[in-house]
């Protein structure tokens, strides 16, 4: 048995249409073909592969949902909960840097010791803390 590499994020939230604003664009991901699944969402993806699938939570509709995913609950569905964070490899610091300024997202910067790494932290609309790594900066 083993494990290769991480296929996706899921992210559940009542704030769809923000989080797809969020990840396209502030992150720069696209929407991409999504199953017909029986609630709402949103894939996004970076190039051709979907790394992050948006879960549309509607209160007044949860059967869909309840049935393809199970039962959660709606209560502590902000933040990133049990999980840190989730960390994506970036190019571009400064551009990036700049867009963040630009579009008015909140960001702070940190800068690994001894490894020349540099991040960025942002929060999503939902408070999933989001890491940028730039290796070589």
């Amino acid at each position: 048995m083993s494990i290769n590499t991480l296929d996706h994020v899921s992210i559940r939230t009542f704030e769809l249409e923000a989080t797809r604003r969020f990840y396209t664009e502030i992150m720069g991901l696209e929407v991409g073909p999504r199953p017909n699944f029986p609630f709402p969402g949103v894939w996004l993806y970076k190039g051709g592969t979907a790394v992050i699938h948006v879960v549309g939570i509607d209160p007044n509709d949860k059967e869909g949902l309840h049935d393809y995913l199970g039962d959660k609950g709606l209560d502590g569905q902000a933040g990133t909960g049990t999980i840190d964070h989730v960390a994506f490899v970036g190019t571009d610091i400064d551009g990036l840097r700049d867009h963040f300024t630009s579009t008015g997202t909140s960001f702070r910067e940190r800068t690994v010791p001894s490894m020349n790494l540099k991040q960025i932290f942002l929060e999503d609309p939902n408070g999933v803390t989001i890491e940028l790594n730039f290796p070589g900066s």
